[in-house]
């Protein structure tokens, strides 16, 4: 939007170059841009924000993940060694008598 040069008090010296205006459009563009240069930034903490709770989550769940499956290498062990019957276990005190 331009806006119209300010008024000049009756004491002041007329800007015949226009300096005055040129240099409030300046300002203008410049608030502007940063003010879309804030907005991207406040969209870049958002997603980094998002970014680092997914990540957050993710750990968890791989961390839990991790402790079942240990849990049940455990379990899965113990169902796969042989298991004596009470006469290998009746033969085996025999043989340490």
């Amino acid at each position: 939007m331009v806006m119209p040069p300010p008024f000049a008090g009756p004491h002041s010296k007329p800007d015949p170059g226009g300096e005055i205006w040129a240099l409030t459009e300046k300002l203008a563009r410049t608030n502007e841009s940063l003010a879309r240069k804030m907005a991207t930034r406040n969209d870049f903490d958002r997603t980094i924000a998002e970014t680092e709770a997914a990540y957050g989550k993710i750990l968890e769940s791989s961390q839990t993940l991790l402790s079942v499956l240990k849990g049940e290498m455990g379990n899965t062990s113990k169902a796969t060694e042989p298991k004596s019957t009470s006469k290998e276990k009746q033969a085996d005190g025999q043989k340490h008598s």
